[in-house]
């Protein structure tokens, strides 16, 4: 068999439906291990692809090399007065290091490490395996580790899988793999469309897989072509009723999920729908039913929507009749809600809110509206908020919960209590903020805008942080069942974003100590540390742009500052600092100062006396701190960081020098004194900004 030998490889596993939602990230994660397996056993290889759809996952490796490499061993044993005893005898130690070599022991060599110990040691060549006999093993381990939360089992085997497996291909070039993989043994037959192409087809060669499927099986195996094709039909489709089709990537990957053969179906609707708000038909068609708006050139929805079926019909009239069925029962339900929920006013439902749990030990979503509502009174202040505004917001905010439309529809809280304050006469500003104290929903949502809305939402997760963390249910590992992970991020954001300067901890204390919780003494500080990481998290994601790293941000935390606008400067200046040349130099010496301080067996006076100044290198720097130390206070009390780091990058020369020159610890005690002094002056200098003894240096 020839090293240089290639063959394309062939794996796919038939199964039946595959959850839509999952389906792409099954097919990355068994391409990524078998990828991940292949590199690590150093087998070589042109190109490699993945593809799936609901009754398969695939992945075919092009110019596949058919055997590893030979691989040069290296191996160090005991240390050569442990393998032989005194009489020079081989001990168990050098006998089993031979044993586990494969060689006798008088192929061993000996050789010296730096410190001059002499160990026994192997060097040789081990043959590469054959590709051929890796293969089944890589498929059997890559499906072991794919993310499945819950296995199933099937038939009277022991297999376990997301769903039945009933039939696998292991195709190495044109020789089919002798394997048995989840109860299935491999061979050379894959299925077409289930109803468009049952017969079955036989793969013959790896490079023809997709183009059979294609051809003879009706199936799109590729989730990326497949994607693209539906996009473009569905856009086709819709530009021929006159429209613009609303695509939600989410809903596109779902669909692509969903079918082998995409064929886009227009259907229709009642025109009197359209009165419905906006994301009630939108929520109707795309959430539940998974078909796609359809809206004018105004950006109003047409009474037109695009499901995506998964056959060509003989009579497409028939799959567009059965869809429409479908739908018109969806938007009558809608219709009733809105109906119903629009004879009262949004606040009659407010006193129903007592009565709904929100959590056990925090009470009901009416005690924690009234939380919301304490809290936004503290917040208005930084926010600019009318308090009046915010109050009634805060009110409200939850009402909507309790919406006949909401309890069909749970995606549209705050959405709909925004129209039905707005329907109630409300001023417009508390409309908006009931809809956006939820925002941001997720990542790179959008924020709220509005004073009250801003505060309301910052209100509630805050409230939301302090009291799942005052009961005990903190996030661990993954896990983190109240989104608390999802509340911090969204604190951030709007105080970065809008740069609000709260003090954090008073508005974390005064939201802990609201809870309906004893002994909390401990929460705030450990909800505020939770709110951090998550924005260390944030800086680290983007830290090959900025060039702010884990040392950095610490540096900046161990000066507490209290806002999070004001972190975010600090920060920021202490990044572009660092790429100054005085950087590195000043922050050693700050290492330095703070050691000498930790390990001073004395308490530096508070005051530097000028007339103990003896030496001329810490004469020249008590004149330049106190020259310098006005200038960088300015500086910090008008948050120009950057200009205070200027200041303070100017010192260079005169700590180098009294550090080169001048001896701290003297033995004279009054000296000493005095210099620990200056140090400890110099020393909170520097950390008014950012402890630079942290930074690396």
């Amino acid at each position: 068999m020839s090293a240089t030998a290639r063959r394309d490889f062939l794996v796919e596993v038939g199964t039946e439906e595959l959850p839509p939602k999952a389906l792409r990230d099954l097919e990355l994660a068994f391409a990524g291990s078998i990828e991940s397996q292949l590199n690590q056993s150093g087998l070589k290889y042109r190109q490699l692809e993945s593809f799936s759809t609901p009754r398969r996952l695939a992945v075919r490796v092009r110019g596949l090399v058919e055997q590893q490499p030979d691989q040069q061993l290296k191996r160090r044993g005991p240390p050569v007065r442990a393998a032989f005893d005194a009489a020079g005898e081989p001990t168990r130690a050098a006998t089993s290091f031979a044993a586990t070599c494969g060689v006798e022991l008088d192929k061993l060599e000996r050789e010296t490490d730096p410190k001059g110990t002499e160990y026994l040691s192997y060097s040789g060549m081990r043959p590469g395996t054959p590709t051929a006999d890796l293969l089944p093993g890589f498929v059997t381990t890559a499906l072991a580790a794919l993310p499945i939360p819950k296995r199933m089992r099937w038939g009277a085997g022991e297999a376990e899988f997301v769903r039945p497996v009933h039939w696998l291909i292991l195709l190495f070039g044109r020789e089919t793999l002798t394997a048995r993989v989840l109860d299935t043994d491999a061979g050379q037959v894959t299925r077409g469309h289930r109803f468009m192409a049952p017969k079955p087809i036989r793969v013959t060669a790896p490079a023809s897989y997709d183009r059979l499927l294609l051809t003879r099986g009706k199936v799109v195996a590729h989730f990326e072509t497949r994607r693209e094709r539906i996009r473009l039909q569905v856009e086709e489709k819709a530009a021929s009723l006159g429209g613009r089709a609303l695509i939600n990537p989410a809903l596109l990957d779902e669909v692509t999920a969903l079918v082998e053969w995409p064929v886009p179906v227009a259907g229709r609707f009642e025109e009197r729908f359209l009165d419905l708000p906006r994301e009630v038909l939108i929520s109707t068609l795309q959430d539940h039913q998974r078909y796609f708006p359809v809206q004018g050139a105004g950006g109003e929805l047409l009474p037109w929507f695009i499901t995506v079926s998964n056959i060509e019909s003989t009579d497409e009239s028939v799959v567009r009749a059965g869809n429409e069925r479908v739908v018109r029962p969806r938007l009558s339900d809608a219709a009733f809600f809105y109906e119903q929920d629009r004879r009262q006013p949004l606040r009659s439902l407010r006193a129903g809110l007592d009565t709904v749990t929100f959590q056990a030990k925090l009470g009901s979503i009416g005690d924690k509206v009234r939380r919301i509502e304490a809290l936004a009174r503290q917040i208005v202040p930084v926010t600019g908020a009318d308090p009046a505004r915010a109050a009634e917001a805060a009110e409200l905010c939850k009402c909507d919960l309790l919406s006949s439309m909401v309890g069909e529809f749970p995606e549209l809280q705050g959405i709909m209590g925004r129209y039905y304050a707005l329907a109630d006469g409300l001023n417009t500003e508390v409309a908006e903020a009931v809809r956006e104290h939820y925002l941001p929903r997720g990542a790179g949502d959008a924020l709220p805008s509005t004073p009250a809305g801003i505060t309301v939402s910052l209100a509630d997760r805050l409230d939301t942080l302090a009291g799942i963390f005052a009961i005990g249910q903190k996030p661990s590992g993954t896990r983190d069942p109240f989104a608390l992970r999802r509340a911090a991020i969204g604190v951030l954001r709007i105080l970065l974003e809008h740069r609000l300067p709260l003090s954090l901890p008073e508005i974390v204390a005064a939201a802990v100590r609201a809870q309906p919780v004893q002994d909390t003494a401990a929460i705030p500080a450990e909800v505020q540390a939770f709110i951090m990481e998550r924005l260390r998290a944030q800086y680290l994601e983007q830290s090959a742009a900025t060039g702010i790293t884990t040392e950095m941000f610490d540096a900046v935390l161990a000066t507490e500052p209290t806002t999070v606008p004001d972190f975010d400067a600090r920060l920021h200046a202490l990044a572009v600092f660092m790429r100054e040349p005085a950087a590195a130099s000043l922050a050693a010496a700050n290492k330095r100062s703070a050691n000498i301080l930790r390990k001073s067996a004395e308490a530096a006076p508070v005051h530097v006396d000028a007339a103990l100044l003896h030496h001329p290198a810490e004469q020249a720097l008590h004149r330049v701190v106190a020259d310098t130390q006005p200038r960088v206070e300015a500086a910090i009390a008008a948050g120009q960081y950057n200009e205070a780091f200027m200041h303070l990058s100017l010192l260079r020369p005169e700590v180098d020098a009294f550090f080169d020159s001048v001896l701290v610890n003297d033995p004279d005690a009054a000296l000493r004194g005095n210099r620990l002094a200056l140090l400890a002056r110099l020393r909170s200098l520097f950390t008014r900004i950012a402890d630079l003894s942290l930074l690396p240096g």
